[in-house]
């Protein structure tokens, strides 16, 4: 049978077509039969090989260096020998987790199959289950299996933390590019309202930015990246957690608060309470973090969706259209938050 590919125009993609051949040979997955592209992923390249060996999940690695997506791809199999539910990556006939095609580098894990669900699809129940997950997973990435490859971390990290007038002068950039525009698209008349919007938020609690010092500890290796389009769900159990590009050290309570507010929250335009305290007291039952170490991680949290621009640096800085529809949906759960930040932080002290 013929293979089939099926990826989008561009050259980001357009390779995929003369790599296969290579990528089949090299980790001896015999007749590829079909080669379907999947549009959920954000940074990366990503598609779903059925072949004669079984059905793998192909990635193109863009969002980090090949010798770190090597060892990172190493850490798994002692993540699945620790119980955690991640796919070994396969081996190349070279020995090599990373195949290397041109300039390109690919990586190949077992498909699993599973449902992403949003903040909203998850019960109570099933937060506090994600919150178990993540407090399992920071807990192995620091034990022992793992100690030779992710050796140990300092005992604590110095955040910098943005100006005010960093994030104000960040905002007029923008404003000054879309009004230099010859014509205006709809985004772009939405995103100069919007930086309107956060200045006057800039303004108004710019002197509660959290102190550039110290963050409250513990501190260890994270993953990076924990939320519903990187976790996968059958039968309501987590059976996958993929997406293992970003471990690196940080404040635990860091990746606690990102991992809350991107699941419950975000695009929603508001961060649903209840499954946010289910989700702190899973997490705290295993992890046993003090609440002021969640409080420093959320203030920071807060103060970061304040001062940063991302979605607009894709747009405007690196003409990727890719997250324009995540922009605006922050800025609405941003109003939120500053409205509610005492509501949010009794969610982040919820006890087991």
């Amino acid at each position: 049978m013929e293979a089939t590919h099926y990826a989008p125009s561009g050259a980001r993609y357009s390779e995929i077509a003369e790599d296969l051949a290579v990528l089949g040979e090299a980790f001896g997955l015999g007749e590829v039969r079909e080669c379907r592209f999947l549009s959920d992923g954000l940074m990366n390249g990503n598609w779903r090989l059925d072949t004669a060996e079984g059905s793998f999940a192909l990635k193109r690695i863009m969002d980090v260096p090949l010798s770190l997506a090597r060892r990172n791809l190493a850490a798994l199999a002692e993540l699945a020998d620790d119980g955690l539910p991640v796919g070994r990556a396969r081996v190349s006939s070279a020995g090599d987790a990373v195949v290397e095609v041109a300039d390109r580098g690919y990586c190949l894990l077992p498909w699993m199959e599973g449902n992403h669900l949003p903040g909203t699809a998850l019960s109570i129940g099933q937060a506090r289950d994600l919150g178990v997950l993540l407090g399992r997973i920071h807990r192995s990435l620091n034990g022992e299996r793992l100690a030779g490859l992710l050796p140990p971390g300092p005992e604590q990290v110095t955040v910098s933390v943005t100006t005010p007038a960093a994030a104000r002068g960040e905002a007029d950039r923008f404003l000054a590019l879309i009004s230099a525009l010859e014509s205006q698209t709809a985004f772009d008349v939405e995103a100069a309202t919007a930086l309107a919007e956060r200045k006057v938020l800039l303004e108004k609690y710019g002197h509660e930015r959290p102190a550039d010092e110290v963050a409250v500890g513990p501190v260890g290796w994270t993953h990076g990246d924990v939320q519903h389009r990187n976790v996968l769900w059958r039968d309501s159990e987590i059976v996958g957690v993929i997406d293992w590009d970003r471990i690196r050290v940080r404040p635990f309570g860091e990746e606690v608060a990102r991992t809350a507010t991107v699941q419950f929250g975000g695009e929603d335009g508001f961060l649903y309470l209840e499954r946010t305290a289910a989700f702190v007291a899973g997490y705290r039952s295993v992890v046993p973090i003090p609440v002021p170490a969640l409080a420093d991680a959320v203030e920071r949290l807060w103060w970061k969706r304040m001062s940063d621009y991302w979605q607009l640096v894709f747009h405007y800085d690196r003409d990727d259209h890719s997250c324009d529809h995540l922009f605006l949906p922050a800025e609405r759960f941003l109003a939120w938050w500053t409205e509610r930040r005492g509501d949010v932080q009794e969610a982040f002290a919820a006890m087991p």
